[in-house]
């Protein structure tokens, strides 16, 4: 089932300049009402963002994109229960990460009754690996290799500090949003992103400058 098959027809016609210059709280607000339109303007906004993110902890592809649609599923469901008070980035992003941790976790008792960081480490790091991602053919190579050489280091991370420091230092969220996503404390948070970076810092020395990173 797609996205699209639960929507209810549009009650009232936004345009799309009146939603483009609203902020993710407010097209929430209007989607709830709902609104078709403003649900649509979400999922433009947030569908790379969240493909991306669970594609950096799911090596398949065809899977990361069910589960980016069930994100998006589970958005418009519980719509009713957002409440404006609190940021739609943190909220979306939450329902992103335990559906991920949910697959992860599936795809570990297939495997035996092994801890996830187990897993890692019994593998190299490379139990969860990124899918490909290798960039268009007329990208710069020594920026290709760069990416090639980060991607590799976070694929390396053990899980709690990869996720902490993907969403904090790719997805741009701030400390709170991280801990409230991950629900840990905000110290957790810090020594986590803290203790990542170190990690990356090392493995990254030897192949590249932090400069260009």
């Amino acid at each position: 089932m797609s996205t699209e098959d639960e929507v209810p027809r549009e009650p009232y016609r936004l345009k799309k300049l009146e939603l483009a210059e609203l902020s993710d709280e407010d097209v929430m607000e209007r989607c709830a009402l709902g609104s078709e339109a403003a649900f649509r303007a979400l999922v433009q906004r947030y569908r790379t963002r969240i493909m991306n993110l669970v594609c950096r902890f799911i090596s398949d592809r065809d899977r990361a994109e069910e589960i980016s649609q069930e994100v998006f599923l589970r958005v418009y469901r519980n719509r009713e229960r957002y409440r404006k008070s609190g940021k739609f980035s943190t909220w979306i992003f939450t329902i992103a990460v335990n559906l991920t941790k949910n697959e992860i976790r599936s795809r570990v008792r297939h495997k035996g009754t092994y801890s996830l960081d187990a897993m890692e480490e019994e593998s190299g790091g490379q139990g969860l690996p990124f899918p490909d991602a290798r960039p268009l053919p007329d990208a710069d190579l020594g920026a290709r290799e760069i990416q090639e050489r980060v991607a590799e280091a976070l694929r390396k991370l053990p899980p709690r500090y990869r996720e902490a420091v993907v969403l904090r230092d790719i997805e741009g969220l701030s400390y709170e949003e991280v801990g409230e996503i991950l629900r840990i404390p905000g110290g957790t948070v810090r020594s986590r992103i803290n203790r990542a970076r170190l990690m990356l810092k090392e493995r990254l020395k030897p192949h590249v400058s932090l400069e260009d990173v």
